[in-house]
């Protein structure tokens, strides 16, 4: 079992940034895919950004790209999203997600239902 913890959101305004983290314990991610996904107030839970098991392809939203970056340090077991330009409408809870398969497939879904593992999510409120 892994456990992940996000951290790092709060009150930006818009224009500003943030950036995310997700610390994993329990066991090692380094072999997991990672992604971050997001839910706005009476929205569903939406893709946000994903990496591979050694962050070398990613992949993006349309809503986010050019803005949002995703990276991770095997070494820290930690998962990053860098928050640039943002937007009142990126307001949401920003949650984390471990695929384990990911290092058998090579590179990371952008749909929830390959993810096993959640994080408890953290709340990110941009305001215009």
């Amino acid at each position: 079992q892994v456990q992940l913890v996000e951290s790092g959101g709060g009150l930006v305004q818009a224009g500003g940034s943030l950036r995310l983290s997700c610390a994993a314990s329990g066991r090692t991610i380094s072999r997991d895919a990672m992604g971050w996904f997001r839910q706005a107030p009476g929205k569903e839970r939406e893709f946000v950004a994903a990496c591979n098991w050694n962050g070398g392809t990613t992949y993006y939203a349309d809503s986010v790209k050019g803005r949002f970056t995703i990276s991770r340090d095997n070494a820290k077991n930690t998962v990053y999203l860098q928050m640039n330009s943002l937007k009142p409408e990126d307001t949401a809870v920003y949650y984390c997600a471990a695929d384990p398969r990911g290092y058998s497939t090579g590179g990371a879904y952008t749909t929830q239902e390959w993810y096993d593992y959640w994080g408890q999510g953290t709340q990110v409120t941009v305001s215009s």
